[in-house]
């Protein structure tokens, strides 16, 4: 609620809101992973795909940091993809001590089917569970957000 004539929000406005915030974001997720073809796969293992994808080859180090996992944790991650032959290993092109890791073929029609059911379910629920007017202001919302993020 605003508490002045400029319809400014408190600092326990903003507080309710940011928590309300990331409640609702954190139970669209959840809605998103459960949207998924991908249920054997982890989160982590999700978003690594989901980073090979957008970001190209990385080392596992260089996974590990993006990530903020330990290196060995990431060894696990990655060795586990490798496995499912969703990702694989090629020489670092200046450095003989590292390993390159991709995706596949496979690992990038994984990606490319995660991606449609969560976009179709997301697509389908606006659709369907909101108003034109409220489709409109999520539209107007969703700008908001990606403001809040961007760095």
């Amino acid at each position: 609620m605003p508490d002045d004539e400029a319809g400014r929000l408190s600092g326990t406005d903003h507080e309710r809101t940011a928590a309300d915030l990331a409640a609702a974001v954190s139970q669209l997720m959840r809605r998103l992973r459960a949207a998924s073809p991908q249920g054997s796969l982890t989160p982590s293992q999700r978003t690594v795909l989901g980073r090979l994808a957008g970001g190209g080859a990385a080392t596992t180090a260089e996974l590990a940091r993006a990530e903020l996992v330990r290196p060995q944790s990431m060894r696990v991650i990655v060795a586990r993809l490798e496995e499912l032959g969703l990702v694989a290993r090629s020489p670092h092109p200046t450095d003989g001590r590292q390993v390159l890791f991709s995706l596949t073929e496979h690992g990038e029609g994984a990606i490319a089917s995660v991606r449609h059911s969560k976009h179709a379910w997301l697509a389908d629920a606006i659709a369907h569970r909101l108003t034109p007017d409220e489709q409109r202001a999520l539209c107007d919302a969703t700008l908001l957000l990606k403001r809040l993020v961007e760095e």
